[in-house]
């Protein structure tokens, strides 16, 4: 890909093209301001999964985007990431921190009563509002800010085995998700297996032994799976390693987009237990996973990848009415109020401009489809409409609003 052409699928640029979302420094630098185009992308994709993930068994909860600095000193992850974290906020002589994580807030909802064995695993969800210190120089659009939202989860397991299990589940999810975006393995991404490092003893939890059982066990999943993967060293969590799904944007700078960690250090610092068959206390096993990455990252992913010609039901606008003249506006004020009465994201162009200027217009926002309302559809009670690959049909209001239902449900990529 040219430099021109990188230019042309930037989310940057087609994002300010498409009025999707805006950066403003008076707000601040990597604070995304979000259009109401934007955020119905946003909105999507939040419904996709998290309407997906309770299909698969997940809880959906709600958790504070602040906390005492206490809970981040007890889960390990302040003096680890206290340089990506924001200062401390101190209330009524007590200090509090915008959350970085949402794993020590799961962590204390599971610990509010005992949980059996037949409860496990549990898995724990939450579309999170995160808040990380990144350097001015490293802020890039949507693609690395300095909040976001994260579709994440952690599964409290009742064995090792059920654990790995729960990895394995966790990665179906993963590319089922890439499969509805049209992403293919190996061509739009990759897994890449993140080890620790023993003998780094800052950044990484003490337990040689967990650490090398661990990374043999993610190591194995990944080759029973038959997808190809690299390994590299010194990219783990401090509290186990994990698998990162890589893509790369149009510039090819990789980045992580979603991740599935394996964790053998929370458990112990929260004294996360199940009781068993034998009415023992046992030591639960954790899982944190991010099944869509962070929102604002894959939608950068995703206008670039759909070069902002996004699939039907992620686009803001389904569809532009546009009458040809003054004397079809009512018949095409008709068809946009049926359209918008049965929940399809219609606008109507009445304006004094030309008619080739309004559709240029639509195709410059990429509009999926154009309905243009003459007197010949007025007259047959149907409607010409043009998808925004060029294809065109007549049609009756009724056809066509059961093509646009049954494209939108199947999640279809035209």
């Amino acid at each position: 890909m040219g430099i021109d052409q990188q230019g042309e699928y930037d989310h940057k640029k087609l994002g300010r093209q498409l009025d999707l979302f805006y950066i403003d420094e008076t707000v601040g630098a990597g604070l995304p301001l979000f259009t109401a185009k934007g955020a119905v992308v946003k909105r999507e994709l939040e419904r996709f999964i998290v309407d997906e993930e309770i299909k698969r068994g997940y809880l959906h909860v709600c958790t504070p985007d602040i906390a005492k600095l206490d809970l981040y000193i007890k889960s390990g992850h302040y003096p680890h990431y206290k340089d990506s974290m924001y200062a401390p906020i101190e209330i009524d002589d007590e200090k509090f921190m915008l959350r970085p994580m949402t794993c020590p807030h799961h962590f204390q909802l599971y610990l509010r009563k005992p949980h059996s064995y037949r409860e496990l695993p549990m898995r724990i969800a939450e579309l999170a509002k995160l808040y990380r210190y990144e350097q001015t120089g490293e802020l890039m659009g949507l693609q690395r800010t300095r909040t976001f939202c994260l579709a994440d989860a952690h599964i409290i397991c009742a064995s090792e085995e059920q654990a790995v299990c729960e990895i394995g589940n966790a990665l179906d999810l993963i590319e089922y998700v890439t499969s509805v975006f049209g992403l293919k393995y190996g061509k739009d991404y990759y897994y890449r297996l993140s080890l620790g490092d023993t003998t780094n003893k800052e950044k990484y939890y003490k337990n040689d032994e967990a650490w090398r059982k661990s990374e043999i066990l993610l190591r194995d999943l990944l080759g029973k799976r038959k997808n190809s993967f690299t390994e590299a060293k010194n990219e783990a969590a401090f509290y186990g390693p994990k698998i990162d799904i890589q893509m790369k944007n149009v510039n090819g700078k990789e980045d992580t987009a979603f991740t599935v960690q394996y964790d053998f250090c929370m458990p112990d610092r929260f004294d996360l237990s199940y009781i068993g068959q034998d009415g023992n206390k046992n030591r639960a096993f954790v899982v944190h996973r991010s099944s869509l990455g962070a929102i604002e990252r894959i939608m950068a992913f995703l206008i670039e990848h759909y070069a902002g010609a996004f699939p039907l039901w992620l686009s803001p606008v389904h569809v532009m009415v546009i009458p040809i003249g003054k004397s079809q506006q009512v018949y095409a004020q008709k068809i946009h109020r049926f359209l918008g009465e049965a929940q399809i994201r219609a606008e109507l162009d009445d304006s004094d401009e030309t008619l080739g200027k309004r559709i240029r217009t639509a195709k410059i926002q990429k509009i999926p489809y154009l309905v243009v309302v003459g007197e010949k559809e007025i007259k047959e009670k149907r409607i010409a409409v043009e998808r925004r690959d060029g294809k065109s049909a007549s049609l009756s209001s009724e056809k066509f609003l059961q093509k646009l239902k049954k494209e939108i449900a199947e999640r279809t990529i035209f």
